[in-house]
């Protein structure tokens, strides 16, 4: 059996999974692949590959082109990058791991603070020899608008809480029964984007969900707020947004996300002084690849045996 492990861009994955119970020859691919030509080149001759997140998308046009594969194997519970239809109708099992939320919601408020307290650019002063030459914004006693109020936005809220936040939060279903028990109040899309002091992004990337805050709704925003995406990137438009912070219709945009990624070195987004980027470190920790690395470990394991498990329907 031959394994092949993608995107593994920190050169850990060997370390957090027993790959050597498996008696197979595995390969780890450290870089990302520039395109499904590539993909399909590279991965042609493997029977099981092991995808992180939603790094390498595997729709029908690659799946069809793969034909030793016999096991995708995703971190995480789900992964929109998979056509899991057209690899079951190339009798391709596709099965899943664990995965924790705390991580992504808690990154989210490493955004937020970083963001209202400029710590990027206070600590890039520091190492060059400088002082003080920011002013910073307090978080206690202001408004955290959550676009989605699902289990990582209900984790962000209770943090702003904590804070001292008013938290409100809309989402095309939500009603004020579903947000009351969080302690969030349910506004209309408006009022959520006009109030916000930091909005919040926590949707699923879907058809209604792609492009939703838009040049009308940044331009809706507070010049004074933070606009936080850890969630997807295609749910902002990201050319409105850099149009957006290049006119100060908002103070700082603090992202995980993007439309491609990795974010090309060229992005205006790496030229403004008004943002804060990490590269989709979300749910990159230690306890979370223990979990995705040693759950892939388990499903190769039973696939192996002839019982998959974890599998994605």
């Amino acid at each position: 059996m031959k394994i092949a492990i993608l995107d593994d861009y920190q050169e850990v994955a060997l370390g957090f999974g027993d790959w050597d119970s498996l008696g197979a020859e595995v390969k780890v691919f450290t870089e990302p692949f520039a395109d499904p030509a590539e993909v399909v080149a590279r991965l042609r001759d493997f029977d099981v590959v092991v995808a992180m997140r939603e790094r390498t998308r595997f729709p029908a046009e690659v799946l069809d082109r793969l034909p030793a594969l016999e096991l995708l194997v995703s971190t995480g519970h789900r992964n929109a990058a998979i056509d899991v239809a057209a690899a079951r109708r190339n009798g391709v099992v596709v099965c899943s791991t664990g995965y924790i939320a705390a991580p992504a919601a808690e990154h989210t408020w490493a955004l937020i603070l970083a963001a209202a307290r400029n710590v990027p650019e206070e600590s890039r002063n520091m190492r060059e020899g400088g002082w003080q030459t920011t002013v910073g914004t307090i978080l206690a006693g202001k408004t955290l608008g959550l676009l989605g109020l699902g289990r990582l936005g209900a984790g962000a809220a209770k943090i702003g809480q904590a804070f001292g936040m008013e938290t409100i939060a809309w989402s095309q279903n939500l009603t004020q029964e579903k947000a009351g028990p969080h302690g969030v109040t349910a506004v209309s899309k408006d009022e959520l984007f006009a109030r916000a002091d930091v909005l919040s992004v926590h949707l699923v990337l879907g058809d209604r969900s792609r492009g939703l805050v838009g040049a009308p709704e940044l331009a809706a925003m507070k010049p004074t707020a933070i606009l936080v995406n850890t969630s997807r990137g295609p749910i902002v438009d990201e050319a409105a947004l850099v149009d957006a912070l290049r006119r100060k219709e908002i103070a700082i945009a603090a992202l995980d996300v993007y439309d491609v990624e990795p974010l090309p070195s060229e992005h205006p987004l790496r030229t403004l002084d008004n943002v804060v980027l990490t590269p989709h470190i979300g749910y990159v920790t230690r306890e979370t690849y223990e979990i995705f690395y040693r759950d892939a470990v388990e499903d190769i394991a039973a696939f192996q045996a002839g019982s998959p498990i974890r599998v994605m329907e």
